[in-house]
């Protein structure tokens, strides 16, 4: 083994120090980036040259340095994975929670100002009537509560149909955001490809991947496959939005108003195969159209959509109820045969509602044959509130409805979100810098490129005897 070769050995130490260094400092630096993952310098022994030679028979050999294989990025793609699916499930259950939430809200039970604090006015009114029939001050109160009523209720459906508007329009940014994504995923896969290649790191670019395909889970509850050649391909119940460096744009189609998602309903397509749905099955954008739907006859439709139809059934329920008992009784003029509300024929129920009753000459406090000033009528359709089948009956089984839906919604967000953020943090718990742990890296790199180089400068001095003092004893 030559002295000279020394010098290799030290040299290949000064490089292996230095890289480890180098590679400490982009940790250190990029600590605080979102999505970065940590890295380390990988190295090797390389092995004894073979030995020829007469002379070199005998003498045992030792390696030649250390080669440095590569920057190695310490992350796990199993619990990339599981980034991915929890962040599905929960972008999926949060859309439905937030919305029923919004709805839940808007129905401002219980408490005073509820839909259901208004009926209890306005069966009191009607008591009231009775009590006082042909009072025209007493009318009055009862037509203003009465049309404050319907006010609540058209206000309730404009809650709902401005919540299903909103979710429209957010679902269209969701599309937006998916397709600036995988335009970037696909051009990352480009880019990943040519620099392994040609023997390049990849490491902050597959970080960059790893983030948007999180996104894109989010969104869509997309799964991703890594290909042998690096690149990854980004799926949508089995259809790829990103092969390689090719991108699948997606759209939004369907009715931007709640009135017409029963003849066109919303549905996220592939923008280059017009009608071909995408397929998604988790994650905000299926929550988001799954909200969307239309009502049904069996009430399983999107829950927007369904609480809208719960509105217009009990404005119809509390027009068709009241009618059918006030329109059987007399009015202080005589007259009978009159509704109290009516329903516009067009449109839906809960913003056609509406009070026929402009003056106590229009409200039908007597029974038939009992007088101008009987009352009995008006105590029947006071009793409407206290009747098994009762108007407040029913709200009250819609507003437990949504009560109990919301609540549970909620619950599984909560859970899901919860499980989302554990996956998280394993994730940064694995991948996540460090600072202790480079400190003490720094330090040991450090110490190894001193090291190197005192081995380096030890065998300079040997050589310099070698050379520059051999053969001069003696002169």
């Amino acid at each position: 083994m030559s002295t000279f070769s020394g010098l290799n050995t030290a040299y290949t130490g000064l490089v292996a120090a230095r890289q480890g260094l180098t590679v400490v400092g982009q940790n250190i630096t990029n600590a605080t980036t979102t999505g970065y993952t940590r890295q380390r310098v990988t190295t090797s022994a390389i092995g004894a040259l073979p030995q020829v030679g007469r002379l070199s028979g005998g003498i045992p050999q030792v390696g030649q340095g250390v080669a440095v294989s590569g920057v190695a990025r310490l992350g796990d793609i199993y619990l990339d994975a599981q980034v991915r699916n929890s962040a599905a499930t929960s972008g999926n259950l949060a859309v439905t929670a937030n919305a029923l939430t919004a709805v839940e809200t808007s129905l401002q039970e219980p408490g005073t100002n509820g839909l259901s604090a208004q009926l209890t006015g306005f069966w009191a009114d009607w008591q009231g009537m009775a009590n006082n029939a042909g009072e025209p001050a007493q009318a009055g109160v009862l037509i203003a509560d009465a049309t404050a009523l319907t006010s609540h209720i058209a206000s309730g459906y404009r809650a709902v149909d401005s919540q299903w508007s909103q979710v429209r329009g957010q679902l269209d940014g969701m599309a937006s955001e998916l397709n600036d994504a995988g335009a970037q995923v696909a051009d990352l896969n480009g880019r990943i490809r040519s620099t392994l290649a040609t023997g390049g790191s990849v490491n902050e670019l597959l970080d960059q991947r790893s983030t948007l395909t999180t996104t894109i889970a989010a969104l869509t509850g997309a799964t991703v496959r890594i290909l042998p050649d690096g690149t990854a391909d980004v799926l949508i119940g089995g259809n790829a939005l990103v092969s390689g460096d090719t991108f699948q744009p997606v759209a939004v189609t369907g009715s931007s108003i709640m009135a017409g998602a029963a003849a066109t309903p919303v549905v996220l397509t592939w923008a280059n195969r017009p009608g071909v749905p995408v397929g998604a099955e988790s994650g905000e954008m299926a929550g988001a159209v799954a909200i969307l739907t239309a009502a049904n006859a069996t009430g399983t439709g999107g829950a927007l959509a369904e609480a809208a139809a719960s509105y217009n059934s009990f404005a119809t329920y509390l027009a068709t109820t009241v009618n059918a008992v006030h329109s059987a009784g007399v009015t202080s003029t005589g007259a009978t045969g009159l509704d109290f509300f009516a329903i516009a024929p067009t449109g839906p129920a809960a913003l056609g509602l509406s009070v026929l009753a402009t003056s106590v000459a229009d409200i039908a406090t007597a029974s038939a044959g009992s007088g101008a000033l009987d009352g009995s009528n008006g105590d029947a359709i006071a009793a409407l509130g206290t009747a098994p089948a009762s108007p407040d009956s029913v709200w009250s089984k819609f507003v437990t409805t949504i009560g109990v839906s919301t609540k549970s919604a909620v619950q599984q967000a909560t859970l899901a979100e919860t499980a989302a953020t554990s996956a998280s943090s394993a994730q940064l718990a694995n991948g996540s810098v460090d600072m202790d742990e480079e400190n003490v890296n720094m330090l040991t790199f450090q110490k190894a490129y001193q090291g190197a180089a005192r081995v380096m400068t030890a065998v300079d001095e040997m050589l310099d005897t070698l050379i520059n003092h051999t053969g001069i004893v003696g002169r």
